[in-house]
């Protein structure tokens, strides 16, 4: 044991990671053209985080508050690709759109719980600020992507209503604004019911986590109402800040909306 920790051997990782093999199976005898993608999802998952748990422990020996600046602007990066690789709109300057959404909520969140919560010192502390911002990224990537399908199909499933609108004086805000709605909605059902859920039918990461750690089981659930809250708030902003951005994305700057046709996309996916 480390810590109260189980250290879990390298036979027995790999062992687990044959865990796998149930998804593959089902991937082939379904023919679901997806075998290959579960094994390197799973490869890159196992690499990504012995990477990341080395880079932690040098992080936690050496941090400098640039340092762990770094690596937090990589990680709001990997998570900008993921979310507008998940999307099925190719949108030019989108990229731009969801960097500042993820980043701006997911840091802001994370400054105030580390600062104001977990009084952490100093504030740039690697082992409070990496895993809560990892955790709040990881779940404002996923929702912003939502949002943003969900904006852009509402939109064009109203593109007859926004031509009226904006015919008859509409701003284009004013235009899109039911769809920024229903996106907004959209983004935020997720956590909602991940918030029901909690405790009843499932006892979250964070907690699972500090008591297979020896953690007090009840400290571990106000560390983990805390994680749920931060994701909730993180992920609304960041949804709101998406969608606020992006919608622009369909009107031209005289201010009428752009038909498939005039759309200027073709820079595709991760161009700002």
């Amino acid at each position: 044991m480390t810590g109260g920790v189980v250290n879990i051997g390298y036979v027995e990782l790999v062992a687990a990671s044959l865990l796998m093999l149930v998804a593959g199976v089902v991937s082939w005898r379904l023919r679901l053209g997806q075998t290959r993608r579960i094994a390197i999802s799973t490869v890159r998952a196992f690499l990504q985080l012995l990477a990341m748990g080395l880079l932690l422990v040098y992080l936690f020996q050496y941090q400098t508050w640039w340092l762990v600046c770094l690596v937090l602007l990589g990680m709001c990066i990997a998570a900008t690709q993921i979310a507008v690789g998940r999307t099925k709109n190719v949108v030019r300057g989108l990229w731009v759109d969801t960097f500042l959404s993820i980043t701006v909520s997911s840091i802001v969140i994370a400054l105030v719980v580390v600062e104001c919560i977990i009084h952490a010192d100093p504030w740039y502390s690697a082992k409070e600020m990496i895993p809560i911002s990892g955790m709040i990224l990881g779940n404002t990537l996923a929702s912003a992507a939502v949002a943003i399908d969900r904006l852009f199909a509402s939109m064009d499933a109203r593109s007859n209503e926004i031509y009226m609108m904006v015919a008859l004086g509409a701003t284009p805000r004013e235009a899109a604004f039911p769809s920024i709605k229903a996106a907004v909605g959209a983004g935020m059902t997720p956590e909602l019911a991940r918030l029901s859920a909690a405790g009843i039918v499932q006892i979250p990461g964070m907690m699972s986590g500090q008591i297979l750690a020896g953690a007090d089981p009840v400290i571990a659930a106000k560390y983990q109402i805390v994680v749920l809250l931060m994701i909730s708030a993180a992920t609304t902003l960041s949804i709101v800040m998406m969608c606020f951005l992006a919608y622009k994305k369909r009107f031209a700057a005289e201010g009428y909306y752009l038909d498939a046709a005039l759309r200027d996309d073709g820079a595709g996916r991760g161009q700002g």
